[in-house]
């Protein structure tokens, strides 16, 4: 993997994230770092998704990878929000 690509995929991961914790209802207590890891983790398992129906590379702008790389986000965000607090309270 290539310097380039794993500085879009923080950047993916930074936007995704952010846009996931703005989809996801209620107050989710988790750290910023956690917010890019769920958005790292939406935008691979979006694009895997897209890709096995056929979606991921089209013409112009991938309408339907993005929204799916959203959703994913979306369900990392609301699956750490909710291990998250278990996790940290037994350090």
């Amino acid at each position: 993997m290539s310097i380039g690509a794993i500085i879009s995929l923080l950047i993916a991961g930074i936007v995704l994230g952010i846009i996931g914790r703005l989809i996801v209802p209620g107050k989710q207590n988790i750290p910023f770092w956690l917010t890019i890891v769920a958005g790292i983790v939406g935008a691979l398992v979006g694009t895997f998704v897209a890709g096995i129906f056929g979606v991921d590379q089209t013409r112009g702008i991938d309408w339907i990878r993005i929204i799916l790389q959203i959703i994913a986000a979306a369900l990392a965000v609301a699956g750490a929000a909710a291990i998250w607090p278990r996790v940290s309270s037994g350090r």
